[in-house]
């Protein structure tokens, strides 16, 4: 049987690995093989990693956004999809720094942001579910951060 694991606490867990990435900073999350439970380690966190957080066969490491591919890959896939007249541009935009913001002010200026968060969540749950799936947890959706 796997330990089930609340969708909001495995996304805010991502999006600590993923910020903390970007940053440079040294985030991590791991997530208890047989409780569920997810435990913080970087900057400002008090808590302290059990000491047997390395043994894989009780913990697993959250990744984050790049190894599921949720960055350029996922945008130019939005933008051929969703707005195909706009995709050379975009594809432009991913050649330089700070794609992101012109990428998303294209959108604002087309209609599609909105469209593109529903379609970035979508993904993100998708890859997050079978990442589970493969490390024999089962995503549930509510937790401590939950209603």
């Amino acid at each position: 049987m796997s330990v089930r694991v609340a969708l909001d606490e495995l996304l805010a867990a991502l999006e600590w690995v993923s910020a903390g990435e970007a940053a440079a900073l040294d985030c991590e999350a791991y997530i208890n093989r047989v409780t569920g439970k997810v435990y913080w380690s970087g900057e400002g966190v008090d808590e302290e990693l059990p000491e047997d957080i390395a043994d894989e066969s009780l913990y697993v490491a959250v990744p984050d956004k790049r190894d599921f591919d949720l960055g350029r890959s996922l945008a130019l896939r939005f933008a051929e999809e969703c707005l195909p007249d706009s995709y050379d541009t975009i594809h432009d935009y991913f050649r330089k720094r700070g794609a992101f913001p012109r990428f998303k002010s294209l959108l604002e200026q087309a209609g599609k942001l909105e469209a593109w968060y529903q379609y970035e969540q979508s993904a993100i749950e998708s890859a997050l579910r079978e990442w589970c799936e493969e490390n024999g947890l089962e995503l549930g959706t509510q937790g401590r951060f939950g209603a």
